[in-house]
């Protein structure tokens, strides 16, 4: 934006502020007025809309004039610096989370030339949202001057969800490269070693090849949980909703884990309607909630004789599954982790690190909520809820 777009025509009086939401003045004479001479309802008119337009900009607007008072601050200004207000006749340095705005003011108007800088401001707890506690804003100032008035504007350019979709890109990369890194490493040695023929009988053959096909099934449920995570993320298909029956999806995921279950020796109790409940939503999806709800009880839980209760509740609002395990248990430091991609609570954890991740997106895209509440050594209980059509 030019500075001549950030200014407007003098005021009649002097201590009315630029582009401020006045009362109409009286009507003009009966004067002709021309070109060159504008009237003062033309004049105000013109601020008020200047005023109007710039609410309705994204970016953040400030106007100072040369004693730091503030002209004016539009409707995102006052959003990107809650819960402080830019009142207009305030002074800005009377703010003083304001102080770095108040900086870039005073260096715009040194340099006489427009500066820019970045800003990471700590929002307070109450303010702050669930994925970041602070904003990163991006300044630029610049002189503006009309007529006998002068000051500095101030723009603000909100990058807080751009630097943390880069930083999420970045961390994404970097753990799926951790990931697949370590298998592809463990099958290239076992390769080396077969290729150099110190592997003389059929049962050292047999064994390196069961280790190979066991990080080479790794490998490809890593790389299967990063595409189905970004088709849920990018939309690039749309859910295929239809009404199916919870329970006959619970009861497809637990035959896929059939082997596991036939080694861990979990007591499962499914708790639902008679009719087993009905859900509107994407089957696919709803098949790999509970298959990775349910595999993350059982291979987190490592002892035979598990406890696992799956139940389904329906009101007239929504519909609320619970699934709960008498396990370890979670640690309280690691519960707001456990939907992060890749994260691991220990080492010894099983799996992608993805599963979860999975299971959020795909609930969240149905219009439902997930949440886990864990007490260790005893219990852990991951709660859906999944709104009903009226």
């Amino acid at each position: 934006m030019t500075t001549q777009a950030m200014t407007a025509p003098p005021p009649q009086q002097q201590q009315q502020p630029v582009w401020k939401s006045a009362a109409p003045a009286a009507a003009p004479s009966s004067a002709p007025s021309t070109a060159a001479s504008p009237s003062p309802m033309c004049m105000q008119d013109d601020c008020v809309l200047f005023g109007s337009l710039l609410n309705e900009a994204p970016q953040g607007i400030l106007v100072v004039d040369d004693t730091d008072v503030i002209v004016f601050a539009n409707l995102a200004m006052n959003v990107l610096f809650l819960p402080h207000v830019l009142e207009e006749g305030r002074l800005l340095p009377a703010v003083p989370a304001l102080e770095p705005v108040t900086r870039v003011v005073a260096d715009a108007r040194r340099q006489r030339t427009r500066v820019e800088a970045e800003l990471r401001l700590p929002l307070p707890h109450s303010y702050a949202a669930e994925w970041s506690h602070e904003r990163h804003y991006h300044l630029c100032a610049s002189p503006w001057a009309e007529g006998h008035r002068s000051g500095i504007w101030v723009m603000v350019i909100d990058r807080t969800e751009h630097d943390m979709i880069a930083q999420t890109r970045q961390d994404f990369v970097t753990s799926a490269g951790h990931e697949l890194r370590t298998p592809l490493s463990l099958i290239h040695g076992y390769i080396e070693t077969l290729k150099s023929g110190m592997i003389k009988n059929t049962a050292s053959l047999v064994r390196c090849l069961d280790v190979m096909e066991k990080h080479s099934r790794r490998m490809m449920r890593i790389i299967d949980d990063m595409l189905t995570l970004s088709r849920l993320e990018s939309l690039e298909e749309p859910l295929k909703t239809e009404t199916f029956l919870v329970r006959g999806s619970v009861q497809d995921a637990l035959e896929h884990l059939t082997p596991l279950i036939e080694t861990r020796q979990p007591h499962i109790t499914l708790d639902f309607p008679p009719d087993g409940g009905l859900l509107s939503g994407d089957r696919f999806y709803w098949d790999q909630i509970f298959s990775n709800l349910i595999e993350n009880a059982l291979k987190e839980n490592p002892r035979t004789g598990l406890r696992l209760n799956i139940r389904g509740r329906w009101t007239r609002h929504e519909c609320v599954i619970t699934i709960t395990d008498d396990g370890v248990g979670i640690r309280a430091e690691d519960v707001p982790n456990v939907f992060k991609r890749f994260y691991r609570s220990t080492q010894e954890s099983k799996g992608s690190g993805l599963g979860l991740s999975i299971v959020r997106r795909a609930v969240e895209l149905h219009g439902g909520t997930i949440e886990l509440e864990s007490h260790p050594g005893q219990s852990t209980t991951f709660t859906i809820r999944v709104p009903l059509p009226e």
